[in-house]
């Protein structure tokens, strides 16, 4: 298995941290700006590129020089990587499919800006997604009640969370041919990342992802190879974010 994991794109959340370095008046679920919006559709446009090798020519292909292949597609279920991930999507021709514990660390929530207590938020309804984005395939979980709807994850099971992600993948995926593709979010990506290694989170060294960069993980009989880490020289630099 090939695994590909794509950040999603820059979020109004982003480019606020951005600009005023602050996080007051973030949005729990905040939606792409433009300039994600057009690297949703680099990164898409770049993952479909085919130059027409053979599959067995392209049997070793460790900088995908000739194709990515894609088979699956998953996504969190915030807005910015659903809508990072529907552009995706439509270029690949390949069904958008809700994975809950893909979200970013901490899950939806909000900050008292009396007490600073981070509160939990429902997220987004069915009704919403099947309104927004038709195409994407939903988990059954996923109700009218939001799909997050609980309270702030603590930091204690955000590990717990990755290795469920890892298990679940391998599950699905171990042992085949399949080009797997998640679209998720920076932060959980250095828990899953350490899944991954096998590595302890204490001391572990922070991965900074750009926004919808590639990292690429070869799984096969061999061992686990990571090929690559935050690929992204597909954007123009005005898009680095």
């Amino acid at each position: 298995m090939q695994f590909y994991f794509i950040r999603h794109g820059q979020s109004t959340n982003n480019r606020l941290y951005a600009q005023a370095g602050s996080r007051q008046e973030r949005s729990p679920d905040p939606e792409l700006t433009e300039v994600g919006q057009q690297q949703a559709h680099y990164v898409a446009d770049f993952l479909y590129r085919d130059d027409g090798v053979s599959v067995e020519e392209d049997a070793y292909d460790p900088q995908n020089v000739h194709r990515f292949g894609i088979t699956h597609l998953y996504t969190s279920l915030m807005v910015r990587a659903v809508a990072t991930g529907a552009v995706i999507a439509r270029a690949l021709g390949l069904p958008l499919l809700g994975w809950k514990d893909l979200h970013e660390t901490g899950g939806m929530f909000l900050e008292d800006a009396e007490t600073g207590d981070l509160i939990g938020q429902p997220g987004e309804t069915r009704a919403y997604f099947t309104a927004h984005y038709p195409d994407l395939v939903l988990p059954e979980s996923v109700t009218e009640n939001g799909w997050w709807n609980r309270s702030f994850e603590p930091y204690e099971e955000r590990p717990a969370r990755a290795q469920r992600v890892l298990q679940d993948l391998m599950g699905r995926h171990g042992g085949t041919d399949h080009r797997v593709a998640v679209v998720s979010h920076g932060g959980f990506f250095n828990h899953l990342l350490m899944a991954i290694l096998n590595m302890p989170e204490e001391g572990a060294p922070w991965f900074l992802i750009n926004n919808t960069a590639i990292t690429r993980v070869d799984f096969n009989a061999e061992g686990t190879t990571v090929v690559y880490v935050n690929r992204a020289d597909f954007l123009p630099r005005t898009l680095l974010t």
